[in-house]
């Protein structure tokens, strides 16, 4: 999984009705993940005005990365799960195990592209940002999100790195003489834990905390000036009415991007801390955490491939239109008006003299 971890043995075992409770939630899961990134890609596939801001590169490549995480990584989990036992084989399981550290780890890495493409946008000069996220460069972070993540899972798991010094202990636990079952156990030692962990979730998630506090304090002094500007008072007459309004719609945006961000900072949080932070602090005391913890905290960051649509794309009105247009066969009512701006998008504001997409 996302980087190092011991996929949760089922050895506790889990009763009829647990059975059918996980399956029920699992298959949720993985139906949202699937129809909501398929939307996600078909959407910008379709919208000329979608494939015109960069942000958007990096979201259908995340989208790209949660669908194969719903579809190649966790069906094979949910199976094992609800079948307490594996019937794939060895080598399928290391291919399984290999995928999953590829593809999550991937996804991890988009979020904090996408934190650091917004960064550019809304905190620095357009300048600055045209010249930083040029489409070289957003190629070679792309080419990143998906290269990086290669050499802590195929590579090391392929060649064994993770088990060296613990092989005896994941024999043991790979097989249940009383049930007769076989499991897909993925253990690693300290020091895979530790690279693996920091590559995959620490390091992404410092970027993500400075760039997003850096957008948030950014936001809220501009929210800051405009309400100074207004308690000191406008004129009223025709000619400054309109950018007053202006005005109250720029405070408005900035404000709930500002929210915006803590949600997307939360929900990853939420998603991923528990798994991590068990992954670092599990080999140090001799791998005690329950079997049934692993299984929580596994399908937990599963989830986020899940929530990452509903966070990246469901909440700006650009994506929400264009989901309308594909999911109500083309109708008119949700196409956008043929008026001058047409091309800026609905949940954007103006930062620096340019447009930026804030959501």
């Amino acid at each position: 999984f996302p980087s190092c971890c011991v996929l949760p043995s089922s050895s506790e075992g889990f009763g009829v009705a647990e059975k059918i409770v996980l399956l029920t939630f699992i298959s949720a899961v993985i139906l949202m993940a699937i129809l909501g990134n398929l939307l996600v890609m078909v959407a910008v596939c379709r919208d000329r005005q979608l494939r015109k801001i960069k942000t958007n590169y990096f979201i259908v490549s995340l989208a790209f990365a949660d669908l194969l995480v719903s579809v190649l990584v966790m069906p094979f989990g949910a199976i094992e799960l609800v079948q307490d036992n594996w019937i794939y084989g060895e080598m399928f399981c290391l291919v399984r195990t290999s995928l999953d550290v590829l593809l999550t780890t991937a996804s991890i890495l988009h979020l904090c592209c996408i934190s650091l493409d917004r960064y550019y946008a809304i905190c620095c000069q357009p300048l600055v940002y045209r010249n930083k996220m040029t489409p070289l460069r957003i190629a070679v972070m792309l080419g990143g999100c998906w290269v990086i993540p290669t050499f802590i899972s195929f590579l090391p798991i392929m060649q064994g790195w993770n088990s060296i010094g613990i092989i005896d202990l994941i024999q043991q636990r790979q097989f249940n003489k009383a049930s007769n079952s076989t499991y897909c156990i993925f253990m690693v030692n300290k020091p895979y834990a530790i690279t693996c962990s920091v590559v995959a979730f620490y390091i992404p998630f410092l970027l993500m905390v400075l760039a997003y506090y850096r957008i948030y304090v950014t936001a809220r002094e501009h929210a800051r000036q405009i309400q100074v500007l207004q308690r000191a008072g406008a004129p009223t007459d025709g000619r400054q009415q309109h950018p007053d309004q202006h005005s109250t719609h720029r405070m408005k945006t900035e404000t709930k991007a500002a929210k915006t961000l803590c949600i997307i900072m939360g929900c990853f949080c939420l998603c991923w801390a528990p798994f991590f932070v068990t992954n670092i602090v599990d080999p140090f005391i001799n791998y005690t955490v329950p079997g049934k913890l692993w299984t929580a905290f596994l399908w937990l960051g599963y989830i986020n491939s899940g929530l990452n649509p509903f966070l990246y794309a469901f909440l700006n009105k650009s994506f929400r239109r264009a989901f309308l247009i594909i999911l109500c066969c083309g109708d008119e009512r949700y196409r956008r008006p043929s008026i001058l701006g047409q091309t800026v998008p609905c949940s954007t504001t103006t930062i620096n003299g340019s447009t930026h997409v804030l959501r």
